[in-house]
Order: C-alpha cells, then structure tokens, then sequence
C-alpha cells in the first residue's frame, strides 16, 4: 500500500484568476515527471457540475499533458446519469476530440473489487444495513496502462455523502449499482438532516473505507475546488484525506446559507439548461428543506424539468411509486422486488418527500400538471407561477425579467434561491461549532 501524500498545491483566495488556476495545474503536472508518465486518466464530473469549474480544469491537464506527448482518456464520472452527449461534451469542457472520452455504465461496465464487510457496515451505519457491500467500479479505472489517475470535482454540501467530491467521485460517481444503492440508501434511512453539510457521515466513512482497502494501489490523485458564487475560491491538489479535510472546512464556510428564522415561503428556480430530471433538480427540496418552516411553502421554477429519472427504468419506477414520504418507501423497498434492487431509487423518493412538514409544488411545464400530481407533488402553472413570484420583483416585464431583478435571499416574505446546487441552507439555530 502506497503512502499517501498530503497536498502538494492549497491554493484559498476571493476569486482565483485563470492564470493562477493555470500555473498550479501547470506545477502539479511538472511535479509527476511526465518522462516517467504516458497514459493519463482524467476523472471529472458530467454536465451536472457546471459551475464546478471542472470542465475548464480537466482541459487544461488534457493540454498540459498532451503538450508532453502524454496521452489523456477523459472518464466523466456519471454515477446513474445519462451520457454526455457531443454537444454537452464541447460545452463542458471545450474542444476536446471526441475519441478522448470514455463512458462509464454503472449497471454492466465495471469490475468487482473486493466487499465491505458485514460487521465494519453494521457498525458504520448504526445498525441501518446488516449486511456486506460488494463494491465494484468502472473497469476503465483498473487498466494497468494508465500511470496516472486525476479525480476533479467540487467539494459542496451533499445529501448522501455530506459534503460532495473526493472519494465519492470514484467510488459512486464510477462505481457499479451495488454500492450506489447501499449507499444512497443508507444516506436516507440514516436521515438526510444528519448527513447534509457534513463531512463524518456513514457513507463517507464507507468511502474512506474503499479509498484506504480496496483502491490504494491505483495511481490516484485529486484536484477539488470550492466554488462560491460562481467564483472559484479553494483549489486543492495532491493526494491524502487532509486535501478533502481542507476543502471541505472551506465549503462548510462558503457554502452554507442561513436565515435567523424558518423560511415560510421559498421559490428555487432550476435553469432550463442545467435541470432537465426531478432526479437532479429535487435538490431544490434537499438543500432548502432544513431552513423552511413547518406548514411553509416550496415553489419549484423548472422550465426544463422533462422527466422523473435520468433513464427509463429510474423514471418509470418514480412514477409508480411517487414521492410518498420516508416510512411508506422503507416499507415498500422491504416487500417489492423492484425498489429492492434499485434502492437508489428508493433513497432519492424518500429524500424527495418533505413527509408533509412543507408544501411541495413544481411550475414544470414540460412534465405537465397530471404527470407532477401523480408522483404526489403539487402543481401550479408556470404564468400563475410567474404572476406570484413577479408581485416581488422590481422587473416591469414580470414576465422576462423577473429573475433578475430578484436577489438572493428574502424578498419580502419570499425567500428566493437562484440554484440549489450551490449550496445549502439552514436556519441559524442549526449552526454546529
């Protein structure tokens, strides 16, 4: 088993300039000795990071390399979403030759590499599972050929993992359906409350767990950033649990929003271009959920929001059993085969149900009203939802303009959040020192 070193680039500022970001990628590829390197693996997340920053990251070291004659693979690190497409490769990460990338399938694409065992899942979890994991990842990652690995990706608030990126990226965002159930489930049965913000947490100890057993002797390294209003402050760059440690300490401080009372109405609007799933979107439910009052209202703006699950199968299985609150999915995954093997499922549906503490309503017009009341949301059309949002703005084409003339924050009584996935939000009483 292979040291692990700590940092060898800790970059924290206001704003990091481009040519900064530059010369650190530019030090970390000079620091490997790229003689001794000819085939790279870079490992960033898909098209639902984009203000990650990891698509500009992954194209600097895809040049940086090759300038070097290095040959670079790029591996987006999927997890359950669907493929990236051509057009969505160019947007995120420029004009990278298509041949460059490879495509993780989490169901039929990977490659076992050992179990965790049933006493360290019991014990982790608290009794949640009783049983071994069996972990596998993309058999892309075990190809001897490549001499180097380099994990990308941004370290923010998380609702399974705690706080998103590092070993995650590998382990679920790369791993095969076993582990993305167990851990997905154990996340929402543990309580995702307990888990958001985090950065001990029963699936992040199961991530430590494979990093330190099961995939120490791959070449492996890791480029974390830490983004706060679409500003990249921390760059992180090396190997070893304290790079984690220390961006994470920046997220928790940048990235957590809270309000002195719980918020009785919010409005989170999730940009057609980058929510197209309640699978990715409900993070409008999962990052508000802590600082929004008993009895208060969500309104979800989601002019892009097409469907339930990011491929047929999650779709379908949301539809049919709807977002129904946490204990009748706990006891729907124990006597219907179906949720049981695809218990990721079943996690996202109990993370998705406020258990009627608040009032859920999507403006989706492309799902339509039937499709949204049938999986057990309300819901409310999109002008009706304009007209209501637009009595806060300032905007005189309520209509067009309404969204930027509204700040982050409370307007009135209404408090809006521009993008769920930024961030998190909870009330000031909840603050752990």
């Amino acid at each position: 088993m292979k040291p692990k070193q700590d940092s060898i680039v800790r970059l924290e500022n206001e704003g990091l300039s481009t040519e900064t970001i530059n010369l650190a990628l530019t030090q970390h590829v000079r620091s490997k000795n790229t003689r001794n390197i000819r085939k790279v693996l870079l490992v960033p997340p898909d098209k639902t990071r984009p203000h990650s920053r990891a698509g500009y990251i992954t194209n600097m070291y895809y040049k940086i390399f090759t300038r070097s004659g290095v040959k670079v693979n790029i591996l987006p690190a999927l997890g359950t979403h669907a493929p990236m497409t051509r057009e969505e490769q160019v947007a995120f990460f420029g004009e990278i030759p298509e041949k460059h990338f490879l495509t993780h399938r989490w169901r039929d694409g990977v490659t076992s590499i050992g179990q965790i065992s049933r006493a360290y899942v019991r014990v982790i979890t608290c009794g949640i599972m009783d049983e071994p994991i069996p972990i596998q990842v993309s058999s892309y990652l075990l190809d001897p050929s490549y001499d180097l690995i380099i994990s990308i990706g941004q370290v923010v608030p998380h609702e399974v993992a705690g706080m998103a990126n590092y070993t995650k990226n590998i382990a679920i965002g790369c791993g095969g359906s076993n582990f993305i159930n167990a851990s997905h489930m154990i996340g929402a049965a543990y309580g995702i409350e307990k888990i958001l913000g985090k950065v001990n947490t029963p699936v992040r100890h199961l991530l430590d767990y494979i990093q330190k057993f099961l995939l120490a002797e791959l070449p492996l390294e890791y480029a974390l950033t830490v983004i706060e209003a679409e500003k990249l402050i921390g760059l992180y760059i090396g190997e070893g649990d304290s790079l984690f440690q220390k961006a994470a300490l920046l997220s928790r401080e940048r990235n957590i929003n809270y309000v002195d009372s719980p918020i009785q109405n919010c409005v989170v609007y999730l940009d057609k271009e980058e929510f197209h799933s309640t699978w990715l979107g409900n993070k409008a439910i999962y990052r508000s959920r802590m600082a929004i009052a008993d009895g208060g209202n969500l309104l979800v703006l989601a002019p892009g929001i097409k469907s339930f699950g990011e491929d047929s199968e999650t779709d379908r299985l949301i539809c049919k059993y709807g977002y129904v609150g946490r204990e009748r999915i706990l006891e729907l995954s124990k006597s219907e085969p179906e949720l049981q093997n695809n218990l990721s499922v079943a996690a996202h549906l109990i993370h998705g149900s406020s258990d009627g503490r608040f009032n859920i309503t999507y403006a989706a017009p492309l799902l339509g009203k039937e499709a949204v009341e049938n999986t057990g949301y309300q819901y409310m059309d999109w002008d009706d939802a304009l007209g209501l949002v637009a009595q806060y703005s300032s905007s005189n084409n309520n209509t067009q303009d309404w969204h930027k003339t509204l700040k982050p924050g409370f307007n009135g009584d209404m408090y809006f959040i521009p993008n769920p996935a930024l961030g998190l939000w909870k009330l000031n009483s909840q603050i752990e020192w």
